[in-house]
């Protein structure tokens, strides 16, 4: 097995590899089963067997990374059995990334709760993008349903929900029907 510091570039290689082969579904989880499996669970061992080494104290850095990782070994391992989950979240970072870089334009929300909202206009946009839904036709859709769907099944509206439940069905603004018309007020 390779040496703990390599062992990270080695998954990313068997990943590369499984995009190279184009690989999906259950052939990509076999893939990963059979290659990358056996490194994670060669990792988890060595993890477990430096945490029992003595002369490590709780403050040690490496004991907290070595503790860090033991207890999200199942998280980490996810991957391995879901073959639609990537290696990691590099993806959602980035989608996220605009978030923190407009630092200076929440400044001018004028309240904590001001700041909060638009954090969570943010992530809905973010997460539409993420699956392939326009963010305006989510939004105009969601606003106007909100009001009428039952508060028990509110998680539908959500953007992967609401992609499955009511994007072929989605509420048309006023706007779009003007648009549709030439500028006349149909109903």
């Amino acid at each position: 097995m390779p040496a703990a510091w390599s062992l990270i570039g080695a998954l990313y290689e068997i990943e590369q590899d499984i995009r190279d082969r184009k690989l999906v579904a259950e052939d990509k989880q076999t893939f990963r089963a059979t290659h990358s499996k056996p490194r994670i669970e060669w990792f988890f061992d060595w993890v477990e067997q430096q945490r029992r080494r003595s002369g490590l104290l709780p403050s040690n850095p490496f004991a907290k990374a070595l503790c860090y990782a033991w207890e999200r070994r199942v998280a980490l391992s996810v991957y391995l059995t879901d073959p639609d989950v990537p290696i990691d979240t590099n993806h959602l970072e980035r989608s996220l990334r605009p978030i923190p870089m407009g630092g200076r334009n929440w400044l001018f929300c004028w309240t904590e709760l001001g700041a909060k909202h638009v954090s969570i206009v943010q992530s809905l946009i973010v997460t539409c993008r993420l699956h392939g839904i326009d963010p305006y036709t989510y939004l105009v859709d969601v606003l106007q349903r909100v009001g009428q769907h039952p508060a028990s099944r509110v998680h539908e509206l959500t953007p992967r929900l609401w992609k499955q439940h009511f994007a072929d069905a989605r509420l048309r603004s006023i706007l779009y029907t003007l648009q549709r018309e030439g500028g006349k007020y149909v109903r």
